[in-house]
């Protein structure tokens, strides 16, 4: 019986741990949206430049929460896609506190997130450039549009309804998801993922577009264990983006923007994972 209701009780941790940031973007947007003078929108849009270096940094934090706030942010608007990319490439969701509480494995916890950061910066950069080069631009959402929220109701009422609709669809993603998990079994799981050596690394990034974090969680056990290469780990890693997926795929209703985000964060962790391990980086 407690290992039925153990993916509901997971599903509600990992729910609670995005609350949080998913209110604090929420009152960000909604703050800009109705105090902001057009000097800050200025100064926002120049700060974007540099958003892939800052939102690498700030994803490397060991929490998926931050990512979630830049799907947000990135759906109003306020940051590039190329930023937004490398938030998601570099965020370490459960695998640094894991690697953490492993004692041989301290060494691998600076080439892990040295690693992402790199990645995420040069992804992140390039994304932005070739996106400039070909005219594509972001279009912004309304995300107050079908709310039933109003300038006039102040910045509370909407940022209180925003956070409660994505916390509730977070909440049903993580159940379907942790139920598949326990269903399917881990030892199942992991040996789809050890399939094929040079086939670790796409096939882990598969895994790791799954918005859940018993995913990292198992691929930094295979890690440890030395099941998996680090080329592999790093694929699924960094194609691992918390439940920042699901507050995509939620709040930005341009599909065509979600299927490249997605698709960039695959070739990309993929490829990568399969140079590192060609070139014998462990």
């Amino acid at each position: 019986m407690h290992e039925l209701w153990h993916p509901f009780f997971h599903a509600c941790i990992d729910t609670l741990k995005a609350i949080p940031f998913l209110f604090l973007a929420y009152l960000l947007m909604e703050f800009i949206e109705h105090k902001a003078s057009s000097k800050m929108e200025n100064t926002l849009s120049k700060m974007g430049r540099g958003g892939p270096f800052v939102g690498s940094l700030l994803g490397c934090i060991p929490q998926c929460g931050f990512s979630a706030t830049a799907s947000n942010l990135y759906t109003a608007g306020l940051v590039t896609e190329g930023t937004l990319i490398a938030v998601f490439l570099a965020t370490s969701d459960e695998a640094i506190p894991i690697l953490i509480s492993n004692p041989n494995s301290y060494g691998s916890i600076w080439k892990i997130i040295v690693a992402k950061i790199i990645i995420g910066v040069v992804i992140g950069f390039g994304i932005d450039i070739a996106l400039k080069l070909l005219k594509i631009k972001k279009s912004p959402v309304d995300m107050c549009k079908d709310c039933g929220c109003e300038k006039e109701e102040g910045i509370w009422k909407p940022t209180l309804i925003h956070t409660l609709k994505t916390t509730l669809f977070i909440f049903i993603v993580n159940i379907i998801i942790g139920y598949a998990i326990h269903l399917l079994g881990e030892d199942r799981l992991s040996e789809i993922m050890l399939s094929g050596h040079y086939a670790q690394p796409f096939i882990t990034a598969i895994f790791g577009l799954i918005p859940n974090c018993a995913i990292s969680s198992a691929i930094t056990t295979l890690y440890i264990n030395g099941s998996l290469s680090f080329g592999a780990t790093i694929s699924g890693l960094c194609s691992g983006a918390g439940v920042g997926l699901a507050v995509l795929l939620k709040a930005n209703p341009i599909k065509k923007e979600n299927l490249r985000i997605i698709l960039t964060m695959y070739l990309a962790s993929s490829l990568i994972g399969l140079l590192l391990m060609l070139l014998n980086i462990n």
